[in-house]
C-alpha cells in the first residue's frame, strides 16, 4: 500500500521504514554484503544493528589475535616454521619481521622439505587465522589435486606462523624453488573474517616487488569458495610456469582467457 510520502508500508529485510521502493532496496541488500538500509532509532542505530556491529568487531578482532590450530596443520601434514617474529604484539608492530626466516629456520627448511621443486606451496595465519581454519581444509586438497593434474612437481607444503605475504620470497629462495604460491589470511573487515588470499611469484627472491607477483583473493564461502579457488590457483601457476613469469611481466597476451 502507498503511503502519503511515496514510500509503502511493506517493510524489507532492513531497518528502514516505509522505504520509497522496498524491492529495490531488498535487491540491493541481497547483493551487497555492506551494511545498507540499517535504519537508525532516533540518532543512533538500532539495537540488532549494534549488536550486529559488535558481533562482527569480535569476528574480526578474533581473527586478528587467535593462532592456528596446531591440530589442524597436522591433519595436513605442513612441516611448521616461524618467521622473525616471536609474538603477536610484535608482529602487528613489525610487519619487516614476518617477511623474513632466521638462517636457523632455513637450515631446517632444506632439512626437512625437498629443494628444487617446480611449485612450493605455502600456508600462512597472515592477519586471519580464522581464514585458515575455514578455507585451508578444502583448499590445500584442490590445489594440491590441480598442480598434480598440470603434471607440475611440487614440494614439501609449509605452514609459516606469523608470515607476511613477501615471506614466500625468502623460503622459495631458500629452497630454490621455480614458483611459489603462499595462502594467506587476509586483514578482517566487519563484513568477513574469513577471507583468504593466494599470493603467486615465479622465480621467488628476496626484494622481489609486489608488481611481479600475481594474486587471488576474496577466497571464502561468501566470495570465491576454496574448492574452485584450488583449481584456479592451480591453473594461473601453470600459466606461470609456461610462460615464466608471474605479476605485470605475465602480460594479457599470454593469460590463458586471452586466446
Amino acid at each position: 500500500m502507498a503511503l502519503p510520502d511515496g514510500g509503502t508500508d511493506r517493510e524489507p529485510p532492513s531497518g528502514i521504514r516505509s522505504p520509497r521502493d522496498a524491492d529495490a532496496l531488498e535487491r540491493l541488500i541481497e547483493r551487497n554484503p555492506s551494511r545498507l538500509g540499517v535504519g537508525r532509532a532516533g540518532p543512533r542505530p538500532t539495537t540488532e544493528t549494534l549488536l550486529r556491529f559488535r558481533q562482527d568487531h569480535g569476528l574480526a578482532r578474533d581473527a586478528v589475535l587467535t593462532m592456528v590450530d596446531p591440530a589442524l596443520i597436522d591433519d595436513l601434514d605442513l612441516v611448521t616454521v616461524r618467521t622473525l617474529v616471536t609474538e603477536k604484539d610484535e608482529y602487528l608492530a613489525r610487519p619487516d619481521l614476518g617477511r623474513e626466516i632466521s638462517e636457523e629456520t632455513a637450515t631446517s627448511l632444506r632439512e626437512q622439505c625437498r629443494v628444487g621443486p617446480q611449485i612450493q606451496v605455502i600456508a600462512s595465519d597472515g592477519l586471519s587465522s580464522t581464514a585458515i581454519e575455514t578455507n585451508l581444509p578444502d583448499l590445500l586438497p584442490a590445489l594440491m589435486d590441480g598442480l598434480a593434474a598440470h603434471d607440475l612437481d611440487v614440494g614439501t607444503p609449509i605452514f609459516v606462523e606469523f608470515g607476511r605475504v613477501d615471506v614466500m620470497d625468502a623460503i622459495g629462495e631458500e629452497l630454490e624453488a621455480d614458483c611459489c604460491v603462499i595462502l594467506i589470511g587476509e586483514r578482517p573487515g566487519l563484513g568477513s573474517a574469513d577471507s583468504l588470499s593466494a599470493y603467486m611469484v615465479y622465480g621467488p627472491e628476496r626484494g622481489a616487488p609486489t608488481a611481479k607477483k600475481s594474486v587471488i583473493s576474496n577466497i571464502h564461502a561468501g566470495g570465491l569458495p576454496p574448492v574452485e579457488a584450488g583449481a584456479t590457483i592451480a591453473d594461473r601457476i601453470a600459466e606461470m610456469c609456461e610462460h615464466q613469469a608471474s605479476g605485470l611481466e605475465l602480460t594479457e597476451d599470454d593469460r590463458e582467457f586471452q586466446k
